[in-house]
């Protein structure tokens, strides 16, 4: 069991997870898990991490399509903040607790301002990562919300 699992457990939050062999080789961890599991990629959500006025260390969460591209201009202004950026992997790393390619937005070691991209309203549910490569987790997007103290935003063009 990984916290992104135990969270949603301990919280009686209904959700499934969905295990796959991982291929070291897969370029992109988001669309390898959508392909695997025969899903759409636009219910399958990466966990990115972006920091915050030039700041490493003040970071906020994007949880977007993983067939999209976050937009740090939008993810700026979802986060109240001048300028984004992408955080250093080794920072997110170590500031989540969880490994890239596995940061599940759920159960992170330090609760971070969240942003789920707003197209997740439409879905009854969403796949995101359980906190390790070839695992996820699907739950309903507002129970992720709720989990996370997120709010939905425009993060995409």
């Amino acid at each position: 069991m990984t916290p992104a699992i135990n969270l949603a457990k301990k919280k009686k939050i209904a959700h499934t997870i969905h295990e796959y062999q991982h291929d070291p080789r897969a370029t992109s961890y988001g669309l390898e898990a959508a392909q695997v599991l025969g899903q759409d990629p636009k219910k399958v959500f990466k966990t990115l991490l972006f920091c915050l006025n030039g700041e490493a260390k003040n970071l906020a969460v994007a949880i977007i399509p993983v067939d999209q591209k976050l937009n740090l201009k939008l993810a700026a202004k979802a986060a109240n903040a001048k300028k984004a950026d992408m955080a250093d992997p080794d920072i997110a790393q170590k500031i989540t607790g969880y490994v890239v390619g596995g940061i599940s937005p759920l159960g992170q070691k330090k609760a971070l301002p969240t942003f789920l991209h707003s197209s997740a309203e439409s879905q009854n549910t969403i796949c995101v990562s359980a906190g390790k490569r070839g695992l996820e987790i699907e739950l309903a997007p507002q129970d992720l919300l709720a989990l996370t103290r997120g709010q939905f935003a425009e993060l995409c063009l």
